[in-house]
């Protein structure tokens, strides 16, 4: 390392970031794609909820996780409830604009987590998504960097339910962004119906009717 050089412009010279490498991502069958056509995997981590322990996001954070860990991805989780995006939609929604630019700074490909959870209905907070997502896709909807999340673990309701709230979702991203891809929550805390008795067949059998998606599974070694 030169004299007066940090870790971080030392890592920068040495390897290309994760979006440099693979450029714009888009869904190509059943996997996820770069920008060359080529499969890839993405590796890195999840904040907690942005409400609670700001000061653990921040320079220092995302700095090792981008250049110590050489993480790929970070996701970004906006709670709505639980003293989150509900009690203060423009702060809230200045805070993930914020963490987008550090994010996009360092070169790592960024997940927009509408964290839902408590109560299980998207459609409680239809109206607050579509407000949140036209801010954030109008705003980074240019970027090749962005997933949109639109619904972090449905439960309690079923799978025809999910699927007309995403439904409604995407074209209001598609407004601003006509290719990012967006991450759709699955049935039964988005365990794609195995932790609620089903399986990926409802899913397979009525699939949402858009382009660009991917349908997350959350793994729980319970069920």
């Amino acid at each position: 390392m030169a004299v007066g050089e940090t870790l971080e412009d030392e890592i920068t010279a040495s390897a290309a970031s994760p979006v440099d490498e693979h450029g714009r991502l888009h869904v190509c069958g059943t996997r996820l794609c770069d920008s060359a056509g080529e499969p890839v995997q993405l590796r890195g981590m999840s904040t907690h909820g942005l409400q609670w322990f700001s000061q653990c996001v921040g320079d220092a954070s995302l700095d090792a996780l981008a250049y110590d860990w050489g993480a790929d991805v970070v996701r970004l989780s906006m709670y709505i409830q639980e003293d989150g995006y509900e009690t203060d939609p423009e702060g809230f929604t200045a805070r993930m604009h914020d963490l987008i630019d550090d994010a996009t700074a360092r070169g790592l490909y960024v997940i927009v987590d509408w964290h839902m959870l408590t109560p299980g209905d998207p459609h409680y907070n239809l109206d607050r998504a579509k407000t949140f997502f036209a801010e954030i896709a109008a705003e980074h909807g240019d970027q090749n960097n962005l997933f949109y999340e639109v619904a972090n673990e449905p439960n309690g309701v079923s799978w025809a339910e999910i699927k007309s709230y995403h439904e409604q979702i995407i074209p209001v991203i598609r407004q601003h962004d006509s290719d990012g891809v967006v991450l759709l929550g699955t049935a039964d805390w988005s365990s794609l119906g195995v932790s609620g008795g089903t399986d990926e067949q409802e899913v397979i059998d009525d699939p949402v009717d858009a382009s660009n998606i991917m349908y997350t599974f959350h793994f729980y070694a319970a069920s």
